[in-house]
C-alpha cells in the first residue's frame, strides 16, 4: 500500500519538469524578437555597412537560429521522453518526423553536434573581428571550442562502441 503509493508519488512528479518545458517555449519567443530587431537593425542600416559587419551580423543570426533549433529539440524531446507523449492534431503530415523517436542518447548526439555548430559559428564571428579582440581571448574561445569538437567525438565514439556492445549482447541473446 505504501510502496504503490510512492511509487505514484515519484511516477507523477514527472509532471514538475512540464513547466520548464514550457519556460523553454517563451524564451523561443524571446529570440524570434531578439532575431526580428536585428532583422530591423540589419535593414535599417544595410546601405551603410561594411561588408564584414553585413557578414557578422548575419552569423549573428544564424547563431539565434541554430540556439532556437537547439531549446526545440530540448523541449519536444525531453518533453516525450519525461514527461508525455505529444498529441499533435489528427493530420499525420502536421507531426515532426523525429518526434518520438528521439531517445536520450541520439537527443546527446544532436545536442553536441548543434553546440559545435553553434560554437564555429561563434568562432568565425571572432576570428572576423579579430583586429578587435585580444590574442589571448582568441586563444581561450579556440580551446572552447576545441573542447566542444573533442567531447562531441568522444560521445560519438563511446556510443558507436556501445552500439557495437548493445547489438553483439542482442546476438548473444538471440543465440541463446
Amino acid at each position: 500500500m505504501i510502496e504503490k503509493f510512492f511509487d505514484t508519488c515519484i511516477y507523477a512528479a514527472r509532471w514538475l519538469l512540464a513547466p520548464l518545458y514550457l519556460g523553454l517555449s517563451l524564451i523561443l519567443l524571446a529570440v524570434l524578437i531578439k532575431f526580428f530587431q536585428d532583422v530591423w537593425l540589419l535593414y535599417s542600416h544595410l546601405l551603410e555597412m561594411p561588408e564584414r559587419d553585413l557578414i557578422l551580423h548575419i552569423l549573428g543570426m544564424v547563431d539565434l537560429v541554430l540556439v532556437s533549433g537547439l531549446a526545440l529539440m530540448v523541449m519536444f524531446s525531453g518533453y516525450e521522453n519525461f514527461v508525455s507523449r505529444l498529441e499533435v492534431g489528427e493530420v499525420e503530415r502536421e507531426k515532426l518526423a523525429w518526434l518520438g523517436k528521439m531517445d536520450a542518447d541520439s537527443l546527446k548526439a544532436k545536442l553536441a553536434t548543434s553546440i559545435v555548430a553553434i560554437s564555429s559559428i561563434h568562432l568565425l564571428r571572432v576570428f572576423m573581428n579579430a583586429s578587435n579582440t585580444p590574442d589571448d581571448k582568441i586563444m581561450w574561445y579556440v580551446i572552447v571550442h576545441l573542447t566542444f569538437v573533442v567531447s562531441a567525438v568522444g560521445m560519438a565514439v563511446q556510443d558507436r562502441l556501445l552500439g557495437r556492445s548493445k547489438k553483439q549482447q542482442s546476438v548473444i541473446i538471440h543465440e541463446r
